[in-house]
């Protein structure tokens, strides 16, 4: 699995989430929402510590990952992050 995000999608995190150069963006699995992969559960972002990495980019010195243990929500998908302007917000998609 591999992880892509926009730069205009890194920008938006970094605005949102107040990050700075060091900081650690997790995406993990959540039960419920609206995901297009694993019905029933969606994903989640949050500024954590990494413990198990399973998948991860370093993007303006940001690490964006996936624990070990959510990798199972992919099913062997990549996931590619954007930025929707006219949302002002960012959406997942899923790429084999």
């Amino acid at each position: 699995m591999n992880i892509f995000i926009s730069d205009e999608a890194s920008q938006w995190f970094e605005d949102e989430l107040g990050l700075k150069k060091g900081d650690h963006v997790r995406f993990y699995v959540r039960y419920g929402g609206c995901g297009s992969i694993q019905s029933g559960f969606s994903l989640g972002i949050s500024k954590d510590q990494p413990d198990q990495i399973g998948a991860s980019l370093l993007k303006n010195d940001i690490l964006y990952y996936v624990e070990e243990k959510d990798i199972w929500y992919f099913d062997s998908h990549d996931l590619e992050v954007t930025y929707n302007k006219k949302q002002d917000e960012v959406e997942f998609h899923y790429k084999k």
